[in-house]
């Protein structure tokens, strides 16, 4: 197996006991600097990424859904594709909201035709997206798509996460060949991070920013001020993003600068976080629910879609303070319901293997196509 990533996950790669091989490297979006168009970087990738196909000739080429240049490469050398689709299924169906607005399914007819009515805008987006995609097609040769999400594998979509969180589409409007895995989930070895002091019967809360959002520290902030004196004990990571110095932290609280989630949110009772598909899978996967403050993209979608499915309490980002997100743990930690909810999910992901679910998928799939 190959995994043609970016060079800084060179070392995690290799460590499992993969080939690494380095991935055309661009920025999604042009800026002065680097005007290069994203049509123009994903063909030029694509080229790139069709070199390595062509070298090893794999029996199936699996590529996340925002990286077009694998799928593209592999249909230049005829080689099978599938796509890892990593947080719910953007694709909408009659009556659902647009994906990442962050609303909920509607519960009425009412609400169902309220969406219904920005189906034609929708609509014309994604035509839009169509015609990029075959314009950039017929630049490396290949004919046109008469479908939308041309970056989604008709042949087999994986889609990794927890069923209970995907909306129930009607059975004519369903995705062709879309299987719904569950969590399919990785971290960085880390060992054990000392535990907040305080009353060891408190209950312990994780304060988990992203990765990529939130800069400034905002939720960070408002978490240890907003936490401080509840008869709670807080533990908060900066996720590598700020010196710890530069934070007030309460008595019942440490701020550390990285933790393992798979080692720590086992031992908590809440998280609170922006809910990136990743955290959210984790804490799920924990069985432990979440107080969710979404920032930008998908986080919008995955703090509704854990609201609907009644694992978390939903923080609109322009509430995120810290007497707002006190009242949130606080309403979270009083509710019983969140926390079986998040045990029925971690259960059912204890009773089956998601990645061996997505093997065996893979396996018939090639078999099938050769």
């Amino acid at each position: 197996m190959v995994v043609e990533t970016w060079t800084r996950w060179q070392p995690d790669v290799e460590r499992e006991g993969l080939r690494f091989a380095p991935a055309p490297e661009y920025h999604v979006f042009p800026t002065l600097e680097r005007p290069l168009k994203p049509s123009e970087a994903v063909r030029r990738a694509a080229s790139v990424t069709r070199a390595l196909v062509a070298a090893e000739r794999p029996d199936v080429v699996v590529s996340d859904i925002l990286t077009l240049a694998p799928a593209l490469a592999a249909e230049l050398e005829g080689v099978p594709w599938a796509t890892v689709i990593p947080h719910v299924d953007p694709r909408g169906a009659e009556g659902f909201p647009p994906y990442s607005l962050g609303a909920r399914l509607p519960r009425t007819a009412a609400g169902r035709r309220l969406w219904g009515a920005l189906d034609p805008l929708i609509a014309r987006g994604l035509e839009l997206g169509r015609t990029e995609l075959n314009e950039t097609r017929a630049r490396l040769g290949l004919p046109p798509l008469a479908h939308v999400h041309g970056g989604i594998s008709q042949a087999l979509a994986l889609v990794a996460t927890f069923p209970q969180l995907e909306y129930p589409r009607p059975a004519a409007g369903a995705p062709p060949n879309t299987h719904v895995v569950g969590p399919l989930m990785w971290e960085p070895p880390y060992g054990d991070v000392e535990p907040p002091g305080g009353d060891p019967s408190w209950p312990l809360v994780l304060v988990a920013p992203s990765t990529a959002q939130d800069r400034e520290g905002r939720m960070l902030r408002a978490a240890l001020e907003g936490l401080a004196g509840l008869p709670v004990r807080v533990l908060a990571t900066t996720n590598r993003r700020g010196d710890v110095s530069g934070y007030e932290v309460p008595p019942n609280a440490r701020l550390v600068d990285w933790v393992s989630y798979s080692r720590t949110m086992p031992r908590c009772d809440l998280v609170v976080c922006h809910v990136g598909h990743g955290t959210l899978m984790r804490a799920l996967t924990s069985g432990v629910p979440v107080v969710a403050c979404p920032a930008a993209g998908d986080m919008n979608e995955n703090a509704a879609r854990a609201d609907w499915a009644g694992v978390g309490v939903r923080l609109p980002r322009r509430l995120v303070t810290a007497r707002a997100l006190r009242l949130a743990v606080q309403r979270a930690l009083a509710t019983p319901s969140l926390r079986a909810r998040a045990g029925e999910l971690a259960a059912w992901a204890a009773a089956r293997d998601p990645a061996d679910r997505a093997a065996e998928l893979l396996e018939g799939f090639v078999r099938d196509t050769n």
